[in-house]
């Protein structure tokens, strides 16, 4: 997996959910939206303080957790 620069996880912040560096938005908000039809055109223009390159990153995020292997 390569290194996640705009992805944070802090305790005090969010509960601690992985967040967009800098923001109070999670990567479960944008993945929910975007599994619920919403485009990447209109999560940026509900959330305009995002970048494109931010939704990418949660994207790959979430694919990553998902494949995670407990052992």
């Amino acid at each position: 997996m390569k290194n996640l620069n705009r992805i944070t996880l802090n305790p005090d912040i969010m509960g601690g959910k992985p967040c967009i560096k800098g923001l109070r938005v999670t990567v479960g908000t944008i993945i929910g939206l975007l599994a619920s039809g919403q485009t990447t055109q209109g999560v940026l223009k509900m959330y305009p303080y995002l970048q494109h390159e931010d939704i990418m990153e949660a994207l790959a995020y979430a694919a990553w957790r998902s494949s995670e292997v407990e052992v």
